[in-house]
């Protein structure tokens, strides 16, 4: 049995933490590119990390665009800790620390419905459950293979 994951941060210079957190989510960071473009923006950005005693469970990071709006610049949850509770107390975390800054909008860029994929099926029942509504189709965004959709919570 897993214990409850404890939410550290905000945190900086999490690049390693993300890195590992990623390559262990083929499904969703499949991308290499993509991938060390995420480890080297979460050193710089506002990062939460669920642990499970030492052990990184999750990690969200933060691109803050202004003083009214965050958005949601990655986030990954191990396979083995989904439907767990870590993504909602990552998300929960994140959610408080921005209100306590006085931002009243978070946002998240995840892979359209467009594209058939059961990962980003239950990726986008996630965020809904958390709140978040279809804002925007972005199709040129991250290329016509990979169009995107542009979800909006009011916090």
């Amino acid at each position: 049995m897993t214990s409850e994951p404890r939410v550290r941060g905000p945190l900086r210079a999490q690049g390693a933490a993300c890195e590992a957190v990623l390559r262990a989510l083929p499904d969703w960071f499949g991308i290499e590119e993509s991938i060390r473009e995420y480890v080297r923006d979460v050193d710089d950005l506002p990062t939460f990390v669920a642990v499970d005693g030492e052990r990184v469970v999750g990690l969200l990071a933060l691109t803050l665009h202004s003083s009214q709006a965050a958005e949601i610049h990655v986030m990954g949850v191990l396979a083995d800790r989904h439907r767990g509770g870590v993504g909602r107390a990552l998300v929960a975390a994140a959610e408080n620390w921005l209100r306590e800054q006085g931002a009243g909008y978070l946002t998240v860029k995840t892979l359209s419905a467009t594209v058939p994929d059961p990962s980003y099926a239950a990726t986008r029942a996630f965020y809904a459950a958390m709140g978040f509504v279809p804002l925007m189709e972005l199709p040129g965004l991250w290329g016509p293979e990979n169009p995107c959709l542009l979800m909006l919570e009011k916090l």
